[in-house]
């Protein structure tokens, strides 16, 4: 699905360089934008994703208040870059005073990224996100699982009215049972076409069948509705209907079809990795943050004795971590990958767990705030991983950021996605694109 773009002019379409800068936006997106025909600045539009200036004139001052009734993002891509021209800073700046919002990317990925973010907006009004719970928040700690916004009703309402995507909820209870009755042949010869991709830990072969037939149940449903995007079991609350979890079947799934995931079940999650994936293609993971600044708080959860060491900032650090690992990591995105027993006690001892690594270096915690009107972006840096043995944590991410501080501060969640590389700048472009305001302690 491409970005369908319109092109607007001020007196005439007939001008040789804005003919010129419309062809070049042909063939710089012809992958990700399909270019309308122009329209004069005023004239009612077509259909479409958004509006693109590619061209700039003092007639901006004149027709201040014609741009601000555009009911469309506003693109400025001016230069034959397919970029903003810096000749356009001056217009941007002025209308930005006048609370007129342009889009003005400065390097062609950028704009590309946008134009994705574009159709993706769109895209979403099809799209639909399944939740397998029953009960959520009565089952296993629900002490603490009955606090969760995402199985809120206004949750999902809220996200289906500035999104478009529509939650669907189905028994998990229904779904383990269907996964206990698949034929062991079925996860026999399963495993025989994807032994060679996966590595396995110490683990028991009925847990590895076990987790196998909870992808096989899945992949069930998924086969008779194309409009699911992305998938997520409440599977730490109510562990008590299976006897696994489902965090093989989330890579499987992600390597076969790119299907996205969240842990518990948790939507707002889905949405993020959904937004920031299909929009950036940077690698997004879920885990739990723990801030060096929690003291006991985050490290009793964690069953360790204290944090891990760091040669300086103590207070600017987290530990992320979750199911005794550093979350589920797509095989394709990982450095190091295995498959290996489970380590919380809240699950079934025939259930298993992924220990999987991003690569060091550069990161960005992400996650969308639950009014869903602004998104927490925070830049940091994977410095390494912390092993604690006989723990809830057999293998954390340290994690740097300019200010531990200013990060409780603003922190949306316990469960944030991060992607690899710092992504701020792309992020609020996306984030404009989506009506979002960004947040910030970077």
């Amino acid at each position: 699905m491409k970005a369908k773009l319109i092109p607007i002019y001020y007196e005439t379409a007939q001008d040789p360089d804005f003919l010129n800068q419309v062809g070049m936006l042909k063939r710089l997106l012809a992958e990700e934008g399909e270019i309308l025909e122009p329209v004069k600045l005023g004239s009612p539009l077509p259909e479409a994703d958004a509006v693109v200036f590619p061209q700039m004139l003092g007639n901006a001052y004149r027709q201040s208040e014609a741009i601000r009734a555009i009911p469309l993002p506003r693109l400025v891509i001016t230069s034959e870059f397919g970029t903003v021209s810096m000749w356009d800073w001056e217009i941007n700046r002025y209308l930005h005073s006048e609370g007129i919002e342009v889009v003005a990317p400065y390097h062609l990925a950028q704009t590309k990224a946008i134009c994705k973010a574009l159709s993706l907006k769109r895209e979403l009004h099809q799209t639909r996100f399944l939740v397998y719970q029953d009960n959520p928040g009565e089952g296993f700690q629900a002490s603490i699982f009955k606090r969760f916004y995402w199985w809120e009703q206004e949750c999902t309402q809220r996200m289906n009215r500035q999104f478009g995507v529509q939650v669907v909820k189905k028994s998990y209870k229904t779904l383990a049972t269907t996964a206990k009755q698949i034929p062991d042949r079925a996860a026999k010869d399963t495993w025989e076409k994807w032994q060679s991709r996966l590595t396995i830990g110490e683990i028991s072969p009925r847990a590895l069948q076990s987790a196998i037939k909870l992808y096989l149940a899945i992949k069930q449903d998924l086969d008779k509705d194309a409009s699911v995007k992305a998938i997520g079991i409440n599977c730490l609350n109510e562990s008590h209907f299976s006897d696994t979890t489902p965090c093989l079947a989330w890579n499987m799934l992600f390597e076969e079809q790119m299907l996205l995931w969240g842990c518990e079940a948790d939507s707002v999650s889905m949405l993020t990795e959904y937004l920031i994936y299909k929009s950036l293609g940077t690698p997004v993971m879920m885990t739990n943050l723990y801030p060096f600044l929690m003291g006991q708080a985050a490290i009793k959860h964690e069953r360790i004795p204290d944090f891990p060491k760091v040669s300086e900032e103590p207070e600017n650090h987290i530990l992320a971590a979750h199911c005794g690992y550093f979350g589920v990591v797509p095989q394709s995105f990982s450095t190091e990958w295995a498959l290996r027993k489970k380590v919380l006690a809240i699950v079934d001892e025939n259930a298993s767990a992924l220990d999987a690594r991003l690569p060091t270096g550069d990161i960005t915690l992400i996650k969308l705030e639950p009014t869903f009107q602004s998104i927490s972006v925070i830049e940091g840096t994977l410095e390494g991983y912390a092993q604690f043995a006989g723990s809830d944590c057999l293998n954390g991410a340290v994690i740097k950021v300019r200010d531990g501080h200013g990060l409780l501060k603003q922190v949306a969640s316990h469960h944030y996605i991060i992607s690899t590389g710092h992504q701020a700048a792309a992020i609020e472009n996306i984030a404009k694109v989506f009506g979002l305001a960004m947040t910030t302690s970077r």
